[in-house]
């Protein structure tokens, strides 16, 4: 059993972790427990036997976390890897009856895990979660790849997805440079359409995002209207995808898109998208506060270093994948 993490970026790098557990126990069972809202990306990865999804709402508290565990046993359970480091992921653990659990020594880990194993510093998040694998199994995994299973479309639209959210402020383009790229883009690329996409609660950000802006008729207005398998499906056909750094940056990453991914607090040396084909990080990257790694900024309010992200370079970077369509 893996649990995996509780954020969609985090699900989609834990994916190399999945394909690292198939190459070293290749005649194993591989079951899953994921947070029911990203339970739809669960159907993507590939190499599964069962999903398990959990809801905190349904299963309140650590008494809801451990009746849940304990409903697992019917599973006999050899080996429980736990990716949160939460005290409650290790409650579950726990209840699980699994007889060896392994994970990071946080919140407790130390008393509930079998194994547990101290996290290292400054890795790659994808790097760290396979080096848990690698201390636990006394094997080194040479084959690392962040993968969704739908993978690029056969036919390819004239499209672009453009997200511009993120669940940290600080990672969020700000109103006034989202709408100054959007139309510094729509009047570059004439023949291309540009998808905006968010989640159900990102709706109210992005309609005010697309107020008054130029070409109104090349932008298409997604958030709140796909679920995380349409999402996927949105950016596996289109020629490119404009994200901040955030989960759509991963998924769309794992399904081979081009990707380019903005980067303002977030540290991209450890959160950046693992696959280096058709991916370009830009960040303004002249403010000594760069990258704060703060989910709010302090020191401005609004996040100057996404309002002084240089669109000539966002052109160009799109423009590889576009050819000035």
């Amino acid at each position: 059993m893996i649990r995996l993490p509780n954020w969609l970026g985090d699900v989609v790098m834990s994916t190399a972790f999945i394909n690292a557990v198939r190459q070293l126990y290749p005649d194993s069972l591989i079951d899953v427990i994921i947070k029911k809202e990203l339970g739809s990306i669960a159907a993507l990865i590939p190499g599964l036997n069962n999903i398990y999804l959990f809801s905190k709402e349904e299963h309140k508290g650590l008494g809801g976390v451990f009746r849940f565990g304990r409903s697992l046993r019917k599973g006999q359970y050899n080996i429980f890897l736990n990716l949160p480091h939460s005290l409650s992921s290790f409650v579950m653990a726990r209840a699980s009856g699994a007889k060896q659990r392994v994970g990071f020594s946080k919140e407790g880990g130390m008393f509930l895990l079998t194994r547990p194993v101290t996290k290292p510093a400054n890795l790659h998040r994808v790097d760290g979660y396979i080096y848990l694998l690698e201390k636990f199994a006394g094997k080194a995994v040479t084959e690392r790849q962040v993968k969704l299973s739908a993978d690029r479309a056969a036919h390819i639209n004239d499209t672009v997805v453009i997200n511009f959210n993120s669940e940290a402020s600080s990672r969020r383009m700000p109103l006034e440079k989202g709408r100054s790229i959007i139309n510094t883009l729509t009047n570059t690329f004439k023949n291309i359409t540009f998808v905006i996409v968010g989640s159900p609660k990102e709706t109210a950000f992005t309609d005010e995002l697309l107020i008054g802006l130029d070409n109104p008729d090349r932008l298409q207005n997604l958030a709140g209207k796909t679920n995380l398998k349409g999402l996927a499906e949105t950016m596996a056909a289109s020629k490119a995808v404009l994200t901040t750094d955030s989960g759509p940056a991963h998924l769309a990453n794992a399904l081979g898109t081009p990707t380019v991914v903005l980067f303002g607090a977030g540290d991209e040396t450890n959160t950046a998208p693992y696959n280096t084909n058709n991916l370009q990080v830009i960040r303004y990257g002249k403010l000594e506060c760069e990258p704060c790694v703060r989910n709010t900024c302090k020191l401005y309010g609004v996040p100057k270093c996404m309002e002084m992200l240089d669109e000539i370079k966002i052109i160009k970077a799109l423009d590889l994948h576009l050819n000035h369509a």
